[in-house]
């Protein structure tokens, strides 16, 4: 008879089992009268038909226990993986003399070497899941890399470690991702601002900063962020769209991307307006790309986005105040030293402030051709804001003044729109005139039809048509020997 230690042992394997143990029989002494016990429940009540019990299937609360001890598990073993490879390598991740190929495969030659040394085991595809992971932590931005990599997001936005947000098409979706913790956004944030000389603190917890390929990054920390560190990354594409992008896209037309061509290289000055995430970076890289190859050009922005493929350029980056307040070099002092920099073209990636007194007194004497974006709601609005903006220097100029220089010194408003579906559209071509009595005169020359309404899907059926007019500024590029097809000007079913 085998002994209370060994039929306890075996309950306790029924049990792990997920079957009912047999409780021990007592001993059974002379006088103990003899029992037989019930058959076992045959079938449908727990047994097969030779009365063998079946293992009872795991709940609901046992299958989330368990898949949350193996998910710790996992995310221990890429902690302990992730710190051991920080030690071996160490300062070979900051080494700017090293090259990005090189350290990228020696921290996968390492990676490798520590996943395959691991004791514990693990399937395949969760070791390829944690390698890529911890790959992206240290050569990339962690959980969002797979995304800035992925062509079809357009947008990356963190809204707390567990709440990111993508944007897709013009569409707003939740990526299954999160980080895992707040630490691990401001690693992040950290490892973007530091590689182009910014910080981000409690005394400064606002920066706008740039990936490598000119994506824009803004990030926010607490306190100012409540919910934690906010990161918001608008990503451009690696090849920068051109023109037939565009015509694609539908924002432009065949028509009118000849007009804005024959603008730019008649040297008109150009103001992009449009609203937050309109694409008026993308519409300004597009125009800089009609500068002829023989004019020098220089770009002035607060983070540089714009990819110009000219030869002869030379691009300026403002700069935030030093930790002790010092050392602040704005928009408006780029603009004003660019004015000793011999340009043919000045181009300012957003007018945000006085440096819209600077710009126009740069177009109003002698540097023809420059180009510049803004914020706002409209055509009118534009000028609006323009005024606004002058004001904002501080100088006491009577508004009459300050609509005189506006209208001497802009030729052509390009309006564009982000729609409903996501699209992005330009609306608008408007030509400045002049002044009459205490207004600037505006005229459209190609407008934004929307008389087509929407499909069924809720996109966008209008397009941009020509208004019939011409523009009074042709004259001033045929001085730059641009001449321009009367017929583009033609209303549609006239030509």
């Amino acid at each position: 008879m085998s002994s209370l230690a060994e039929r306890l042992a075996a309950a306790r394997k029924q049990s792990e089992a997920g079957t009912t143990p047999t409780p021990p029989s007592a001993p059974r002494g002379p006088d103990t009268p003899e029992t037989t016990s019930p058959p076992p429940p045959q079938g449908a009540d727990g047994g097969d038909d030779a009365g063998r019990p079946r293992t009872a299937p795991l709940s609901a609360s046992r299958i989330a226990r368990r898949g949350s001890a193996e998910h710790d598990r996992l995310e221990e073993l890429k902690q302990d993986v992730h710190t051991e490879l920080l030690k071996q390598l160490g300062p070979q991740l900051y080494d700017a003399n090293l090259d990005q190929a090189e350290l990228d495969q020696r921290v996968r030659g390492v990676l490798g070497q520590l996943m395959s040394s691991q004791e514990r085991p693990i399937s395949n595809a969760d070791r390829n899941r944690l390698t890529q992971e911890i790959s992206d932590d240290i050569l990339g931005y962690g959980p969002i890399e797979p995304f800035l990599r992925d062509p079809d997001v357009s947008e990356v936005m963190v809204n707390a470690p567990d709440s990111i947000w993508l944007e897709k098409d013009g569409k707003l979706m939740k990526a299954n991702a999160q980080f895992g913790d707040e630490a691990h956004v401001r690693r992040t944030i950290d490892k973007i601002v530091s590689r182009i000389g910014r910080r981000v603190d409690e005394s400064s917890p606002m920066v706008d900063a740039r990936l490598p390929d000119g994506s824009r990054v803004n990030a926010v920390i607490p306190p100012l962020a409540v919910d934690g560190s906010s990161l918001t990354i608008r990503k451009f594409a690696a090849d920068p769209l051109t023109s037939d992008d565009l015509i694609a896209f539908g924002t432009l037309s065949e028509r009118s991307v000849d007009f804005l061509e024959a603008c730019v290289r008649g040297h008109l000055n150009i103001i992009v307006s449009g609203s937050t995430g309109a694409g008026k970076t993308t519409t300004l890289n597009v125009l800089s790309s009609f500068v002829p190859e023989d004019e020098r050009i220089v770009t002035i922005e607060d983070a540089a986005e714009l990819q110009l493929k000219q030869d002869h350029v030379v691009r300026l980056e403002s700069r935030p105040a030093n930790i002790e307040g010092r050392g602040m070099v704005t928009i408006r002092d780029l603009v004003r030293n660019s004015l000793r920099m011999r340009p043919d073209r000045i181009i300012v990636g957003e007018v945000r402030d006085a440096s819209a007194l600077d710009m126009l007194q740069a177009m109003n004497t002698g540097h023809d051709g420059s180009i510049c974006t803004l914020h706002s709601n409209g055509p009118r609005d534009t000028l609006a804001r323009m005024e606004t903006m002058v004001l904002m220097a501080g100088m006491d100029l009577p508004v009459r003044a300050i609509r005189e220089q506006v209208a001497s010194a802009v030729d052509l408003i390009v309006h564009q729109t982000r729609f409903k579906d996501g699209s992005r559209r330009i609306t608008s071509l408007t030509e400045v005139e002049r002044m009459e009595g205490d207004i600037i005169t505006l005229q459209d020359i190609f407008v934004y039809d929307h008389s087509a309404g929407f499909d069924n899907e809720g996109r966008a059926q209008g397009y941009l048509r020509s208004t019939g007019l011409r523009p009074k500024f042709l004259d001033k590029m045929e001085h730059s020997n641009v001449h321009v097809d009367p017929m583009l000007f033609a209303m549609d079913g006239l030509r």
